[in-house]
């Protein structure tokens, strides 16, 4: 894909969390110069400006020159060490070929939360409102936290989160985990493609949210049988952004 590189600022953190320098791309929405506006931000790993921060970027602007959401700010995180970053915690044999290091989760939403989320509204005019996008191991990271921190963000979109992690785990356990949720209104918006080490799970995720959603959760389950994994993400995003920033 050769999306062109949007005109964007970077940034590099010194995580103690992470423990090491993290490279970040914000771009903020065009009007953002002339007004004196705070704007809501939208996190992303894979932020990188080879990886999917242009596409998105791009796409935002797109969509708020068309007036089709309000303007926001995006923030991307480039990536190091992938694998490590987006999985929790796994004791499935199965799960060591794909990501030989893992279980760094909940040091790199430490990071995101108590390091990168000060450090950008210190730097740009936001609001309190925040999301967070991402597909496969980065949207099992968006579900991760959704299920088990979910107030880190008011709003999720994950595109084919890869919820077979830890013997789907997360999937197995989303009705004991959602039964525990704060009592704040939450967005949550994902899809699945027909890759089905995937489906199977993000429709059993639907299942639990049709019989025990919390009271203040609005969410959308998009259902992608004729999409797969390497085409759910750029098939579903305008719709989930559209969704997720305005309904």
């Amino acid at each position: 894909y050769n999306d062109p590189i949007p005109q964007h600022d970077s940034l590099t953190i010194s995580s103690k969390f992470v423990n090491e320098k993290r490279v970040i791309n914000i771009w903020a929405p065009p009007n953002y110069k002339n007004s004196v506006d705070s704007f809501p931000v939208l996190y992303m790993p894979d932020g990188g400006i080879k990886e999917d921060f242009p596409h998105i970027a791009n796409t935002l602007d797109k969509l708020q020159s068309e007036t089709k959401i309000p303007p926001f700010i995006l923030v991307g995180i480039e990536n190091t060490y992938r694998g490590r970053d987006l999985t929790g915690f796994s004791e499935a044999e199965y799960d060591k070929q794909f990501c030989p290091v893992t279980d760094g989760a909940k040091n790199f939403r430490a990071f995101i939360a108590e390091e990168l989320m000060p450090e950008i509204n210190k730097q740009y005019r936001t609001t309190n409102i925040k999301g967070i996008i991402g597909e496969s191991l980065a949207g099992l990271f968006v579900m991760e936290t959704f299920l088990t921190k979910p107030n880190t963000f008011d709003f999720y979109i994950a595109m084919d989160p890869s919820l077979w992690w830890n013997n789907h785990f997360l999937a197995k356990n989303a009705d004991s985990l959602l039964s525990e949720f704060p009592d704040q209104n939450l967005k949550l918006w994902f899809a699945g493609s027909s890759a089905e080490d995937i489906s199977q799970f993000t429709k059993s995720v639907d299942k639990v949210l049709k019989t025990n959603a919390p009271a203040k959760l609005t969410w959308k389950y998009s259902d992608e049988p004729n999409e797969k994994l390497n085409t759910i993400f750029r098939a579903t995003f305008e719709k989930a952004l559209i969704w997720a920033l305005t309904e």
